[in-house]
């Protein structure tokens, strides 16, 4: 361990809010099959899921699939301003309508209408049956309600679609709050893919989440960091949802998000070493624009200059930039930027890691009912000039694929050996940091509202 990991209590700010009640979780919801099963009926079943971008939806008759534990949807443009969703399963003897390919994230592609590869029935873009062979064999009882497709609940924001299988949900709108109220200065639907990668994992999906749900991991799973300041943060439950932020000094609170400085003697060398590092090792929460204006911070600031100039300059200098090649960033206030911290974990499975011109996002959902098994994925997107986004598909990316760079295999390789640790005699359940990991301690008592078991308990 390095002397900067070392001496962190001793550079970390003061903490400005006061500590939770130390709380233990059981280990069921991580490895059992029986939780995991449960889980389709109870979690997945009447939560708002995110299942991709509006622009994947171009043009009238686009669809893609979203699959979950045994349930499988069809989302789909059928008009240019509606799109709809339904249950992917024909009505007659239950045969999926669309397959995903082998090795496939998904299905998707453009079709005008959807036919049974069975007995042929067909539907239409609106879901309904448009053809049955031998339909007067079912003397009037086949009506057009019994024939069509089940429809699912979807809705958009932040530029992604989102589904609810309960007929009864809430609006998506309310469900996000407050996340939805605050991240929308950050116009997050004008972001676009810059790269995207998904894998199947040996950890359930609530270990691959949490793995990201806290900065209490960074000085000792990414060491490297503490080269460039402190990366301690704060950790706050909000509702359903939860977020986090970095720990910052008074006058420098626009420094808890994820375009901040680098901290030390010369805060303009440590924001290059800093910007270099990142688009290297982890080619996340930066860009090429971002990059490049902090090359010049030495040649465009005095020696001496105090940190929270040396971010304002920077941004600055990077947002003419970007102008400069048509790309125009969100004007968001100072303690907006604050309060919206680094990053949000949207319950149940999606994390949004939200600044003014790109953003990193993970999520998680379980591989069948093996509870040690999860489908991950992580995309990161950028504002890009009009018509200049990259041409991206989801990548099947295996956890040692050198595509991942240096710094998330450090967490891969902590999710898989927490997953085979949860299941000795010798420990008794995850005991979260009463600060900086609320947001671990929040998912659990959200899942047992709708779980029924399982809530966080007294460590005392």
């Amino acid at each position: 361990m390095t002397d900067t990991v070392d001496n962190i209590e001793d550079t970390a700010t003061a903490t400005t809010e006061p500590l939770s009640t130390p709380l233990t979780i059981g280990v069921e919801a991580y490895t059992s099959r029986e939780y995991a099963r449960a889980e389709g009926d109870k979690l997945w079943a009447k939560v708002w899921q995110q299942v991709g971008r509006v622009e994947e939806l171009t043009k009238v008759g686009d669809f893609l699939t979203y699959e979950i534990l045994d349930d499988s949807i069809i989302v789909v443009r059928t008009s240019p301003e509606t799109i709809r969703a339904y249950h992917n399963v024909c009505s007659h003897r239950g045969r999926r309508l669309v397959d995903t390919p082998a090795g496939a994230r998904e299905a998707h592609g453009c079709a005008k209408q959807f036919v049974c590869g069975f007995h042929g029935w067909r539907y239409d873009l609106d879901g309904n049956n448009t053809f049955a062979p031998e339909r007067d064999d079912w003397q009037e009882s086949l009506t057009a309600e019994r024939s069509r497709l089940v429809d699912v609940k979807v809705d958009t924001w932040g530029g992604w679609i989102w589904i609810n299988m309960d007929p009864e949900a809430e609006p998506l709108r309310d469900y996000l709050e407050p996340a939805a109220s605050l991240l929308d200065h950050f116009q997050l639907e004008n972001m676009r893919y810059r790269w995207r990668k998904w894998l199947v994992f040996d950890c359930n999906w609530k270990v691959a989440l949490e793995a990201f749900m806290e900065t209490y991991h960074v000085p000792y799973t990414h060491p490297e960091f503490m080269n460039f300041g402190n990366f301690l943060g704060w950790s706050r439950a909000q509702g359903k949802h939860s977020n986090i932020g970095y720990d910052a000094p008074k006058g420098m609170e626009e420094n808890q998000a994820k375009l901040r400085v680098g901290n030390g003697p010369d805060a303009r060398k440590a924001t290059i070493q800093l910007q270099n590092f990142t688009w290297e090792n982890a080619n996340t929460n930066t860009t090429r624009t971002l990059v490049d204006a902090a090359q010049r911070l030495l040649d465009e600031l005095p020696e001496g200059t105090p940190p929270d100039q040396v971010l304002r300059h920077w941004l600055d200098s990077a947002r003419r930039d970007d102008e400069a090649r048509g790309v125009v960033w969100p004007t968001v206030p100072p303690e907006v930027v604050a309060q919206s911290g680094t990053a949000w974990q949207i319950f149940p499975n999606f994390q949004i890691g939200h600044a003014l011109n790109n953003m990193l996002c993970y999520s998680a959902r379980p591989y069948g009912d093996d509870p040690d098994k999860c489908i991950f994925e992580a995309a990161v997107y950028e504002l890009f000039p009009a018509g200049e986004e990259p041409k991206t598909e989801w990548e099947y990316t295996p956890a040692d694929d050198p595509g991942w760079r240096t710094v998330l295999p450090q967490d891969f390789h902590n999710m898989a050996a927490v997953q085979k640790g949860m299941k000795t005699r010798g420990f008794s359940g995850p005991k979260p940091n009463p600060y900086r990991e609320r947001s671990v301690v929040n998912l659990h008592h959200n899942l047992a509202t709708y779980m029924g078991t399982g809530a966080p308990r007294d460590l005392a």
